[in-house]
């Protein structure tokens, strides 16, 4: 039997330049869950969809804001919980709601998943996943020492939080994600990268103040439950070498070493395409058959065409 993990990108759902509003967010589900519903209409196979949360969990966290005078604050890993229900629920409706126009009868399932970290990981010594809104140099410091951030200027644009952004190393649902795998269900997991927790003194899992690369916490949940197919929808059609240049090449085609090369010259950016080809690497050297990285609109043409960049061993 086929299996897919379907990786949605949060910028694939409010898409840059827009407002983001729910309307709109439901608009882009839409699409996307057609494409995965003429994916399920072709086979019955085992799926999980997994989605970014940058501009949804920014949000919640300027709600947290502008609010903190009347209503406790949320910490980060709640707010990461958050965005997995909110969106999980939005995909989980749509994509049943495309489903049954077609006669596909399948339940849909969204789990919220807990991801395990190292308190000892390198990251938290060193916070770089820019999250939430810009501020003036003023006011990010003045937020740093009220509510203990830190803080760095983006890009010239202003300045803002910065959280830590630690390497998955186990999902804790896996099991009962395998479960409703086995029992004909599409499950959709590891939201924003999945809510970051870590073990305590007494073994105990407690949430941190830190947000997971989605990417990474796909893959890694991919290769535990045996998928064979990772799709990274994202911005752009196809992976392109020097994006930015004049001299930008769409490619059609990497192999494993071909983008571990690629990776290592720097073609794609940390910020940007570069946890994704990470994931990619990851999945295919722990055993995966193959990664499809594409934008919403071209998944199934992806899958059974000549649309997006296939990376094979």
């Amino acid at each position: 039997m086929e299996s897919f993990m379907f990786a949605i990108g949060g910028n694939a759902l409010s898409i840059e330049g827009e407002e983001g509003n729910l309307a709109q967010q439901y608009a882009h589900a839409r699409e996307t869950m057609r494409e995965l519903t003429r994916v399920f209409m072709e086979h019955h196979c085992r799926a999980v969809i997994s989605h970014g949360n940058g501009p949804q969990v920014g949000n919640i966290l300027l709600r947290c804001e502008l609010s903190s005078s009347v209503v406790c604050p949320q910490p980060l890993d709640v707010c990461v919980g958050d965005s997995e229900g909110s969106m999980g629920y939005m995909l989980q409706q749509t994509l049943c709601n495309e489903m049954a126009r077609h006669s596909i009868q399948r339940d849909v399932v969204s789990i919220i998943t807990q991801v395990e970290v190292s308190p000892n990981d390198p990251a938290f010594q060193n916070p770089a996943k820019y999250i939430g809104r810009f501020y003036t140099k003023e006011e990010a410091q003045r937020l740093a020492r009220e509510r203990g951030w830190t803080v760095r200027q983006d890009a010239n644009r202003g300045w803002r939080r910065v959280a830590a952004s630690p390497r998955p190393l186990r999902v804790v649902e896996t099991g009962a994600i395998r479960a409703l795998l086995d029992a004909g269900a599409i499950v959709i997991a590891a939201g924003g990268g999945g809510i970051p927790v870590m073990r305590n003194d007494k073994n105990e899992l407690v949430g941190v103040e830190a947000v997971i690369d989605k990417d990474l916490a796909s893959a890694l949940l991919a290769s535990a439950l045996g998928l064979k197919n990772l799709v990274i929808i994202t911005g752009e059609e196809k992976v392109c070498l020097d994006f930015t240049k004049p001299t930008k090449r769409a490619l059609d085609r990497m192999t494993l070493q071909e983008a571990a090369d690629y990776l290592a010259q720097g073609h794609f950016p940390a910020g940007s395409m570069g946890p994704k080809i990470e994931a990619a690497i990851n999945f295919l050297r722990a055993g995966g058959g193959s990664v499809i990285l594409t934008c919403p609109g071209k998944v199934y043409d992806a899958i059974y065409g000549d649309a997006g960049t296939k990376i094979l061993k």
